[in-house]
């Protein structure tokens, strides 16, 4: 039996999935809520899949994926909707990993974000970075956060991504995608020209090295609002994973810029839901006076202490506080909790 690739995208689409697995000798699976779920079809033939999956790639995709065996990329298929894909090996055969990005970008009311959020957005200069593993939300949060300043401000908006995923209309701003591999080569580099490009906000997909974070730090203190990402599960841990990128004679002045640049460090998990759906779970942390002085002296492990003071002034929350708070209004299940928790025994001293 075929299986047409574009037809089986749609049918993921009209599932509400987030994801799509295809890996040779096995059925397609969807991720739904989290978790996976085999479709209805019969398991994948080695030679039936890699049909499909060129199918929708360019002659110059192709040869990078058989040069390299992993291609990353990003496809829009007319009355379906925009994916992320990757194509990569297993046990020889072709296999592929397929992201639903919406074509509607959601606004932060959409989302129930935080009313935070829209005031970091109105900052002129600094790091704001959201954090989280993958498929925590991070790419849609940041879409939201841009489309409130798109909405609201008359920005140049730079985006450097790999792929490029959520793609804005120009409303109030003007917006330059920018694909790593495609329009430039490398984040640092496209970092580097983008403060020759007039921007008033730059976006960052992945901050995954020593070159791009250095990059991003001199671009928020030079005046630009910038958003980044890194695979980090909170705040304090964020701020170390950038430290420890550096040598040690760097760390010093690394921590300087980080406590006069960084704005805010939102880390976030999606948490299922009772009856289905998922829910952001976010941990916010913003760099106030205190705070910046923690990072400079090298005592980022007092800084979660620190989150927890006067939060109806600042705006800060830890995770622990909103998973409580979501299993108290029944929002989600004392076991998601525990198991998506950075902090689990925290939630059970308080429970």
């Amino acid at each position: 039996m075929s299986v047409d690739i574009k037809k089986l995208l749609k049918s993921v689409v009209a599932h509400g999935s987030s994801d799509l697995h295809l890996v040779a000798n096995t059925e397609p699976q969807i991720r739904l809520d989290g978790r996976l779920k085999p479709v209805n079809l019969p398991p994948l033939e080695p030679q039936k899949l890699e049909e499909m999956c060129y199918s929708i790639i360019t002659e110059k995709q192709k040869k990078e994926y058989e040069e390299h065996g992993e291609l990353d990329f990003a496809i829009y298929i007319p009355n379906v909707g925009r994916f992320r894909g990757n194509y990569y090996k297993s046990m020889g055969n072709i296999a592929a990993a397929f992201r639903i990005i919406p074509t509607e970008i959601p606004t932060l009311d959409d989302l129930k974000a935080p009313e935070l959020y829209k005031k970091l957005v109105k900052r002129e200069k600094g790091l704001v970075l959201v954090t989280g593993p993958t498929g925590s939300g991070k790419s849609t949060t940041l879409a939201a956060m841009l489309n409130e300043i798109n909405q609201t401000e008359y920005k140049h908006i730079i985006t450097v991504e790999d792929p490029v995923e959520f793609v804005h209309k120009n409303s109030k701003s003007v917006f330059s995608h920018r694909g790593v591999g495609e329009d430039t080569d490398s984040f640092a580099k496209a970092l580097k020209y983008s403060l020759r490009q007039d921007p008033d906000v730059i976006l960052i997909g992945e901050m995954r090295d020593r070159e791009t974070i250095s990059a991003a730090l001199t671009a928020a203190e030079t005046g630009h609002l910038v958003f980044g990402t890194l695979h980090t599960n909170s705040a304090p841990g964020t701020i170390n994973r950038i430290i420890d990128v550096f040598t040690g004679d760097e760390q010093p002045q690394v921590r300087a810029q980080l406590s006069t640049s960084l704005i805010a460090v939102i880390s976030q998990v999606l948490v299922p839901k009772e009856g289905g759906g998922r829910i952001a779970v976010p941990e916010i942390m913003t760099t106030n006076s205190a705070i910046a002085n923690l990072i400079r002296e090298d005592k980022v492990h007092q800084i979660y202490s620190q989150m927890q003071l006067n939060q109806a002034e600042t705006g800060m929350q830890t995770q622990t506080q909103e998973m409580l708070k979501n299993y108290r209004n029944r929002v989600i299940s004392r076991t998601n909790a525990l198991q998506y928790s950075n902090r689990p025994d925290d939630i059970i001293k308080q429970l």
